[in-house]
């Protein structure tokens, strides 16, 4: 069950576009914490399908 979790997060984490990543390592506190909510979104709509996918 980890593994399959660690799976779809390193998935969607892949499929992050340029500008997550890089306003990720922004010293600029809002376009970070933009970034992290923008990578928590996908991440949880990935979990979403995947669990989905398994009913």
């Amino acid at each position: 069950m980890i593994d399959e979790l660690t799976s779809i997060v390193l998935r969607a984490v892949e499929r992050a576009p340029q500008w997550v990543r890089r306003d990720l390592e922004s010293k600029d506190h809002v376009a970070r914490i933009q970034a992290e909510e923008s990578l928590a979104a996908m991440i949880a709509d990935a979990l979403r399908i995947a669990e989905g996918a398994a009913d």
